[in-house]
């Protein structure tokens, strides 16, 4: 069961897209980095590693609040990384998404509290099938007051013993954030067929609510 889980994962998140004929209008690489999205008045922007950056987005995209999400990585030592330079676990990057989201509607609280919940913050080798540094958990606050709210936010889910085990999470400010390839945007949203299988196989919601009690 676990070698069918990893080459799962390795076919769900090492995969190329499908090869279609291009729409009308500009051509727009699948390999190229993605553009970022702009953040507007009363928008801000979150950072998060947790595993495969397909999850993530597709998790984040379900929080009332959310703007937009983009699948990249961050905390690495080289600059602008494709997905083949990070998954030789050299760079030092790992698979993460950036969120932008309304602050009329959501705090970046309740954005910490979101994804803390959506993650196994006591693993310290991946996330679920996903195994390597790439695929461990972190928090990349992008300001003093994201730094101080993410320490506060996990000192809090410390001292309250929802978990049986220690958080293993990092938080570590000053990180560039890098977007992935166009491929790998919306993943959940153009490639069901290969999504669905994959989160299912990799056990991430069962472990999610085996680690939070739920």
């Amino acid at each position: 069961m676990i070698t069918f889980l990893c080459a799962l994962s390795v076919v769900a998140c090492a995969g190329e897209p499908s090869r279609v004929a291009p729409a009308a209008g500009p051509v727009v690489s699948d390999y190229a980095p993605a553009a970022l999205p702009g953040v507007g008045a009363g928008q801000a922007v979150a950072v998060f590693a947790g595993g495969c950056f397909w999850c993530l987005e597709s998790d984040f995209d379900k929080l009332d609040g959310v703007v937009a999400t983009t699948s990249g990585f961050a905390g690495g030592h080289t600059e602008a990384p494709s997905y083949e330079d990070v998954n030789t676990e050299t760079t030092g990057h790992k698979e993460a998404v950036r969120v932008v989201f309304d602050t009329s509607k959501v705090s970046y609280a309740q954005v910490l509290d979101w994804y803390w919940h959506h993650v196994d913050p006591t693993d310290d080798g991946g996330q679920f099938c996903d195994r390597g540094d790439s695929y461990r958990t972190a928090i990349f606050p992008v300001d003093a007051a994201q730094q101080q709210a993410a320490d506060a936010s996990k000192a809090a889910i410390e001292a309250s013993g929802a978990l049986k085990a220690p958080i293993v999470t990092p938080i570590v400010s000053g990180a560039t954030f890098w977007p992935a390839e166009n491929y790998h945007q919306d993943f959940h949203v153009t490639n069901p067929g290969r999504y669905e299988p994959y989160r299912a196989g990799c056990g991430r919601d069962l472990g999610v609510a085996r680690v939070w009690g739920r």
